[in-house]
């Protein structure tokens, strides 16, 4: 079934001049500020030049950049570049090569040039896979979608080329695989402690890929990008409330079940909904699911214009304000992504990450959310397992009450790594209905080094429980929660605006509660549409203040600021 049809010299030439090719320049930018090296696939290395000058007159990094030479067929890095992984006591770093998809035997190649050059074991499988369609937890857990399994019933293997001479092409044929037989392989070869796999959705661009609406930011909690129920007809949106509940049922790696958290789900260039399920696929497929980790910073995706750091559109700049509060004390670094409308990707897609050296990896079973009086009369246990190539000398707890000064209380090692301490929460006295209790772990090996989770302490990002009941807490993962935005300006000493999307003219109560728990404020919100719901912070006194929203089936709350 292959036809060959021939289009002359292969030429590659940087895109420097488009806004869709400054994407690439932009996240060149944010690797660097990450404090990582951007690796640079060009066809040429006399092209690294015409790269780093660029960077420099857009005013952006370029010290830390280092560059792959090789041909490629397209910049979706994700889906054909390699999953790392460690192995051995030594946590040594190698990657596992997947089959990518026929037809782009030149970005198939990506893993071998990464080998050749840059020295990393690369163990290639017949296994046809994608990267965006796998989300991992560190721990022997793979989710993927069923669009792999499609992938495998072909015969047609990937063709081969050394980008130069046509006479080198080279066509392969591949056995089909059945169901049971993708699924073992994947288990044997990235996941044996658990694979799930998981219907796709129809409407994505075509792709079936998970990283278009779930991620981790630790290995106990998943994050999805939540459909509002405007769209409850879509058969996304029934797909994604299965798979959402599937994989919140399933057991982590601490035999808990995974935690979870919403961000929201983007709209059209007005602000407003999407007409329909088939206008969202044919021409935006947007997502701020699809970013990427570099250390404390996060490459996000949005879909207006930036200017000095932020989106220029208020309905854009809300949603980018509302993705903090689901991955603590990260750095958000926006790029405008709108040229990717319709393609099925963003910014996850096209980039690709190989681990540090000689990792401290900290597995913890994180404690957030209310926790009653569990806690009121015995001291709350924290442990973690952590490891190093060279051992760890010493791990402690950093923790603190109501916001106040951090204080530490030592972990002690126990057996299989495993490391155990309490936050003495018994002998806190506090007044109204809860205490917050912030807390991360730092961990410092026999080499020297020293690591904490959440690796974003060092910005505020730390993991947070109530000791009794945190009513901002409750309904924080409800069906309505995306559309709901976040109030602004927060701090407020004038007005504070939130924007609501009321579609369905439902109402809500609306109550304001200060710090102490005592109800400031009363009253029904009755509209249909989208609107901006306004509160008059010159009547409230100075301090933060939980506002609630709820009727019979939900309850979403949002914190403010009064100064």
């Amino acid at each position: 079934g292959w036809t060959e049809q021939g289009s002359g010299a292969y030429v590659g030439i940087p895109d420097t001049t488009s806004s869709f090719g400054k994407v690439f320049f932009y996240i060149m930018d944010a690797i660097q500020l990450g404090g990582a090296e951007a690796w640079v696939r060009v066809e040429q290395l006399a092209d690294s030049s015409i790269i780093l000058r660029t960077l420099g007159r857009m005013g952006l990094q370029n010290s830390n950049v280092r560059f792959i030479e090789g041909p490629g067929n397209s910049f979706w890095y994700r889906d054909c570049g390699p999953i790392a992984f460690y192995y051995g006591d030594q946590d040594s770093l190698a990657m596992a090569d997947f089959e990518y998809y026929p037809g782009r035997a030149l970005d198939d190649s990506l893993p071998s040039l990464i080998e050749q050059q840059m020295g990393i074991p690369n163990y290639i499988n017949s296994i046809e896979w994608e990267g965006g369609n796998c989300l991992v937890d560190g721990t022997g857990m793979l989710v993927t979608s069923d669009a792999i399994y499609s992938n495998n019933m072909d015969t047609y293997g990937q063709l081969t080329w050394d980008g130069v001479n046509p006479s080198s092409i080279h066509y392969t044929t591949k056995a089909k695989l059945t169901k049971a037989q993708v699924k073992d392989s994947l288990a044997s070869i990235i996941s044996p402690r658990a694979t799930y796999i998981i219907p796709a959705f129809k409407y994505d661009g075509g792709t079936g890929h998970i990283d278009l609406y779930a991620d981790m930011w630790e290995e106990n909690s998943f994050v999805f990008s939540k459909f509002p129920e405007v769209y409850s007809n879509w058969k996304d949106y029934k797909t994604a409330e299965k798979n959402i509940d599937s994989l919140c049922s399933y057991r982590s790696y601490f035999d808990i079940n995974y935690k979870k958290a919403f961000i929201p789900f983007p709209c059209t260039n007005s602000g407003g909904n999407f007409s329909s399920q088939a206008v969202y696929n044919s021409n935006y497929t947007r997502t701020y699911s699809n970013h990427t980790f570099v250390n404390n910073l996060i490459i996000q995706p949005c879909f207006s214009t930036v200017t000095d750091g932020q989106p220029t559109k208020a309905w854009d700049r809300e949603r980018i304000d509302s993705l903090k509060a689901a991955y603590p004390g990260y750095f958000i670094y926006p790029i405008n992504v709108s040229e990717f409308d319709g393609t099925g990707g963003a910014i996850h897609c096209v980039t690709k990450q190989i681990p540090a050296d000689n990792p401290i990896r900290i597995l913890h079973p994180s404690l957030t959310g209310n926790t009653e009086t569990a806690y009121t009369n015995a001291n709350a246990p924290i442990s973690a397992i952590i490891t190093n190539r060279s051992g760890i000398a010493s791990a402690k707890i950093m923790y603190r009450f109501n916001g106040g000064d951090w204080q530490e209380a030592p972990m002690t090692a126990g057996a299989d790594n495993q490391f155990n301490g309490t936050i003495p929460t018994a002998g806190y006295s506090y007044s109204g209905d809860f205490a917050t209790v912030d807390y991360y772990i730092s961990a410092t090996s026999n080499n020297g080094k020293t690591m904490t989770k959440p690796i974003t302490s060092g910005l505020g990002g730390c993991y947070t429980f109530y000791l009794g009941t945190n009513p901002d807490h409750i309904g924080i993962q409800t069906a309505n929660e995306a559309a709901f935005g976040q109030f602004y300006p927060n701090p407020s000493s004038s007005q504070a605006n939130i924007v609501i999307d009321l579609q369905q003219g439902r109402s809500y109560q609306v109550t304001i509660v200060d710090a102490m728990g005592r109800i400031c404020h009363s009253s029904m919100l009755r509209a249909d549409g989208t609107i901006c719901y306004t509160i008059d912070c010159q009547k409230l006194a100075k301090g933060v203040y939980t506002v609630v929203f709820a009727n019979e089936n939900s309850q979403v709350s949002r914190r403010l600021v009064v100064e």
